[in-house]
């Protein structure tokens, strides 16, 4: 297996990992307060990474870890606002297609950040990606909303984030990359908690186990894992694959909550996936839009 079908694998488990911290998150937050539970959640888990980069975050510059922790407060500011959002929507589906729309906007921002050009097949596969998330748009009550204006705004501000941790992560180690990412989020949670919550007076132990998964699964092995992928993968294919989550999402609330992924939905993760098909298609294909 090559570095690049290695890391192609990676992000495919991350996507997976990325679903389930959706619903970890919707049950953590029928109790606890959203900003106090990304702070909580961002906090703990980059703790946990700690003594495994503690050494490479010790040797880097100022330069260096004020660069990562920029990173880290698009990724904070793009959590805080994914999590208020999950808070008010009635579809974890419609949410989770809406915020892959940040992937989609990854290859153009990279276009016009860092003047990265998308490969042809980008092109050739984006129309069938669009064309999935319209209908499955059209599965539910689409109309405009609190909350998927939130998504939206949230899927921008990841969009940067995932090309500057693109960017960063070929120079500063995977461990001590997230670990800082993780932290600042977490601080920014705690911090907009601190101001604007008010936390309950009991909790249970079913919800200290949603936290527990969300910190251990959805974000301390789910961060690693992804910035270990976009490490040795182009930024246009690591966005391709990672549409592969709300598919993964629209399934697990299937199980979870019951919720009825109709016709054309089934008619969208179709498309979706068929535009995965295309990007990673054979060399022949290659060869015959060169």
């Amino acid at each position: 297996m090559t570095n690049n079908h290695r890391a192609d694998f990676i992000l495919v488990i991350t996507t997976l990992l990325a679903s389930a911290g959706w619903i970890f998150s919707r049950e953590a937050i029928q109790v606890l307060p959203t900003s106090g539970f990304i702070g909580l959640r961002f906090m703990l888990a980059s703790l946990i990474l700690l003594p495994f980069c503690y050494r490479g975050l010790l040797s880097i510059d100022r330069k260096t870890l004020f660069e990562a922790s920029t990173v880290g407060c698009f990724l904070g500011s793009a959590i805080l606002l994914w999590i208020y959002a999950i808070g008010q929507s009635d579809s974890l589906g419609e949410g989770a297609f809406i915020m892959s729309l940040s992937m989609l906007f990854v290859p153009v921002i990279a276009w016009l950040f860092f003047k990265n050009r998308p490969p042809r097949l980008f092109w050739l596969s984006l129309p069938f990606a669009i064309i999935g998330l319209i209908f499955l748009s059209q599965g539910s009550a689409w109309s405009l909303s609190g909350s998927q204006i939130w998504f939206v705004i949230s899927a921008l501000m990841l969009a940067i984030q995932f090309n500057l941790n693109s960017h960063f992560s070929q120079k500063i180690p995977t461990m001590v990359l997230t670990c800082i990412q993780l932290f600042v989020t977490g601080v920014l949670g705690i911090f907009v908690s601190f101001f604007t919550e008010t936390w309950p007076d009991t909790i249970g132990i079913e919800t200290w186990g949603w936290l527990a998964m969300s910190v251990l699964i959805a974000t301390s092995l789910r961060y690693a894992l992804q910035t270990a992928g976009q490490k040795n993968t182009t930024t246009a294919n690591a966005a391709i694959i990672m549409i592969l989550e709300p598919v993964w999402t629209v399934i697990l609330s299937m199980v979870w909550y019951d919720e009825i992924l109709g016709t054309t939905q089934i008619v969208g993760c179709s498309f979706i996936l068929f535009s995965l098909l295309v990007y990673r298609g054979s060399d022949k294909i290659r060869s015959l839009i060169k």
